[in-house]
């Protein structure tokens, strides 16, 4: 085996590992926090909800994160199922978390917003490897 060949070979397994990586923690971290937001077990989830979108929103904050919880387990099963599609879908969600954070009390969850700014960019390297996966699935049934 060449030099050359050996780095492609090497490039692609990483690929391909770093691919696998991003999907799985993209399918299961959607579903167990949009899980959460009917039990919070975890934390206390509507206490993250601007007051400002708190005064849009019908209801109380615990039955805008019940719809919040299930918009995000249908995320993490389009992501599972559709990852070239779940990816965009994960990262403009972790976008409209984002606007809420920067919004509800400047700088209190600026970290988290911070957080969830990389994990945005994750989610759309995941869209991106998904997609080339899925234009060329023979070069990547090698992998």
């Amino acid at each position: 085996m060449t030099t050359a060949s050996r780095s492609r070979d090497v490039t692609g397994s990483a690929r391909t590992r770093g691919y696998w990586l991003l999907r799985s923690g993209f399918t299961v971290a959607p579903i167990l926090f949009g899980t959460d937001k009917f039990f919070n077990w975890m934390v206390d989830w509507p206490q993250y909800l601007a007051p400002w979108l708190n005064d849009l929103i019908p209801g109380t904050a615990q039955q805008f994160m019940y719809v919040v919880g299930a918009v995000e387990i249908a995320a993490g099963l389009v992501v599972a199922f559709a990852p070239w599609i779940g990816g965009y879908v994960v990262a403009a969600w972790l976008g409209a978390i984002i606007v809420n954070l920067l919004t509800y009390d400047p700088p209190l969850y600026y970290d988290i917003a911070l957080r969830d700014m990389g994990l945005m960019l994750g989610a759309l390297t995941l869209a991106l490897l998904a997609q080339e996966r899925r234009s060329s699935p023979a070069r990547h049934q090698e992998e």
